[in-house]
């Protein structure tokens, strides 16, 4: 990873952890949870988290340019991404509080939920902003591949596996819960090729093996998603990983074995 690629990294990171951290605040100084709470909480948290948005997508939209002409931000794009009003996104913490509560869920416990439900959705916000606007400006520069960065801050075995695989512009990149992956423009690769990092690739495998106990490079054994839908033996580990569309928040990386048709199923998400 170049050093302007490390540095931003860092101000994006610097970013996130500055808007989680104030909308967490937010949060636990309520003092209360009603629902007049939770317009004043509302009007609070959404010009925060929209700030943070639009700072990630500058920062996105002059990293890819370098030291050409930025492509502009596309404020709707980029806030109203998810095609639903932020006051019902943001009142959703409010939502798994209360239903916490009717469950007979203790007060702090309850509020804990609330509090892991607003970090989800304000950190997807965040990455969806990166996302929207690396799009937006590689089209803008005729660049039609590119893999994802990993910034070793988040990264799961999907976020490994998945950098390890060539993408096309034309797509959005995927994300998951918690992703903070970057798209980076791919060159010198043959684009016949879709596993463009074989070494990262033979290392994850060997780890996964390890912490399993197994040795099947065919992933027959592993027990989640072990056949395809035509029945046949999954021939890969990166078989094990599909994108499924979410209705607000667009492709989601996940575990092939994993189904899900409403917000309520990737509560990290949404």
């Amino acid at each position: 990873m170049t050093s302007k690629e490390l540095a931003y990294q860092a101000m994006v990171a610097a970013t996130r952890e500055r808007v989680l951290a104030q909308a967490a605040a937010t949060w636990t100084g309520l003092g209360s949870y009603r629902d007049f709470d939770a317009r004043r909480f509302v009007a609070q948290v959404v010009p925060l988290v929209q700030a943070g948005q639009l700072h990630v997508a500058t920062l996105t939209a002059a990293h890819i340019a370098g030291a050409a002409t930025a492509t502009p931000i596309d404020r709707d794009a980029i806030l109203d991404g998810r095609g639903t009003a932020t006051s019902e996104v943001y009142r959703r913490p409010f939502v798994t509080a209360y239903t916490a509560l009717s469950e007979g869920v203790p007060l702090d416990e309850a509020l804990r939920r609330g509090a892991a439900r607003l970090m989800g959705l304000a950190s997807t916000d965040m990455q969806m902003s990166r996302v929207r606007q690396a799009q937006r400006s590689m089209v803008d520069r005729g660049i039609d591949q590119y893999h994802r960065v990993l910034t070793g801050r988040e990264n799961c075995a999907l976020c490994v596996i998945a950098s390890t695989q060539r993408y096309w512009v034309a797509n959005l990149m995927p994300i998951h819960p918690g992703c903070d992956c970057s798209p980076q423009k791919l060159t010198g690769n043959n684009p016949l090729r879709q596993v463009i990092n074989p070494d990262l690739l033979n290392l994850t495998h060997k780890a996964i093996d390890q912490q399993l106990g197994l040795s099947d490079r065919g992933a027959r054994d592993l027990g989640l998603g072990k056949e395809s839908s035509a029945g046949n033996p999954l021939s890969d580990y990166t078989d094990l990983i599909t994108t499924q569309i979410h209705g607000e928040i667009g492709p989601v990386l996940t575990w092939r074995s994993h189904q899900f048709t409403t917000p309520a199923d990737i509560p990290d998400l949404t």
